[in-house]
C-alpha cells in the first residue's frame, strides 16, 4: 500500500498553479516520518530556532524564522532536502495550471462540473495516480500491480473536502478513458476510501509536497518570463532543483501523454504550461 502526500501552490493571484504528491510504501513510512523529524532538528539547529514546519515562501525570501539566514545558507539547506528526497527514492505526482488558459475554459461543461481550480489539480492527480498503480495492459489483459493501492493525503481545505470527497466517490464517466478504465473495473479502484485531510505541521511529507510545489512553481514562473530572478542564477539553480524532481516524479505518460490523448487527458494537457508537459 501507498500514501500520497498532497499540497499546492499558486492559487491565489500567481500566473501558475500547481500541486504536487510525494508517494511512499507503507512499510518505509515510520522512518521516513522519522529521518523528517531529524531533518528539522538539524534545521532547527543552524537557525538556532524551533522549527516545527517549513513555510517555503518566507523560507526562500528569508522571512520570519530564516531572516537572518544567509542566501548561500538557504542554498545549502534546499540542497539538502533535495538530497533528502533522492537519498530516500521517494516518488512524486505533480500537475501544473495555466490560469489564463483555465480561466478562458471555465465556461466549458467538464470545467464546470469539476469546479475550482484546486478540484480539477486533486482530480489530475488522483487519475495521475490511478493510471500508475493500477498495472500495465497487456492486449486484452491487464497485469495488475498488488502494490498499487493509495491512500491520497490532503493539507487541509476545509472549503474543498466535501466536494473531492464527493467527486472521488462518484466521478464522472467521461474520466474513465484517462486509465483506460475496463467494464467490469470499478471506478478509480487503486485509490483506497476516501481522500484524507490532515494538518501539514503535524505531517512532514505534505511539508516536503509544498518545498517541491514552490520549486516546480517558480521554474516555470521564470522560464516562461512570468516573474523576475530574486537573484542573479536563480533561473539556473532553480532548474537544477527541478531536474531532481522530475528525475523522482511517476512517468509523464501517466501526468501528460506526448500522443494518443483522449478528451480528459487532453484537458489537463491544454491547461498545462507548455515547458512543464
Amino acid at each position: 500500500m501507498k500514501f500520497c502526500y498532497i499540497d499546492e501552490s499558486g492559487t491565489g493571484s500567481e500566473p501558475i498553479a500547481v500541486m504536487v504528491g510525494v508517494i511512499a510504501d507503507s512499510y518505509t513510512m515510520r522512518v521516513t516520518k522519522s529521518h523528517w523529524s531529524e531533518l528539522l532538528l538539524k534545521l532547527s539547529t543552524i537557525i538556532k530556532r524551533e522549527i516545527k514546519e517549513i513555510h517555503t515562501k518566507d523560507f526562500y525570501a528569508g522571512n520570519g524564522p530564516w531572516r537572518d539566514i544567509t542566501g548561500e545558507q538557504r542554498s545549502d539547506i534546499i540542497n539538502a532536502i533535495f538530497n533528502w528526497l533522492q537519498e530516500r527514492r521517494l516518488d512524486v505526482v505533480y500537475t501544473a495550471v495555466q490560469k489564463d488558459i483555465f480561466s478562458d475554459k471555465k465556461s466549458e461543461n467538464k470545467i464546470n462540473e469539476i469546479g475550482s481550480l484546486w478540484q480539477f489539480m486533486a482530480l489530475h492527480i488522483a487519475l495521475s495516480v490511478q493510471k500508475k498503480y493500477q498495472g500495465t495492459s497487456m492486449g486484452n489483459k491487464r497485469k495488475v500491480n498488488p502494490k498499487g493501492a493509495c491512500v491520497l493525503i490532503f493539507d487541509n481545505e476545509y472549503r474543498e473536502s466535501k466536494q473531492y470527497i464527493d467527486m472521488l466517490l462518484s466521478p464522472p464517466d467521461w474520466t474513465d478513458s484517462y486509465y483506460d478504465k475496463k467494464r467490469k473495473q470499478e471506478k478509480m479502484d487503486k485509490i483506497i476510501d476516501v481522500p484524507h485531510f490532515v494538518d501539514s505541521e503535524q505531517v512532514g511529507l505534505i511539508q516536503l509536497a509544498d518545498f517541491i510545489c514552490f520549486f516546480l512553481r517558480r521554474y516555470i514562473e521564470l522560464s516562461l518570463d512570468l516573474t523576475t530572478s530574486k537573484y542573479s542564477n536563480e533561473k539556473e539553480k532553480v532548474a537544477k532543483w527541478v531536474e531532481i524532481i522530475l528525475s523522482r516524479s511517476i512517468p509523464k505518460s501517466n501526468i501528460f501523454m506526448s500522443k494518443g490523448r483522449c478528451e480528459c487527458s487532453e484537458l489537463f494537457f491544454q491547461c498545462a504550461p507548455k515547458i512543464i508537459r
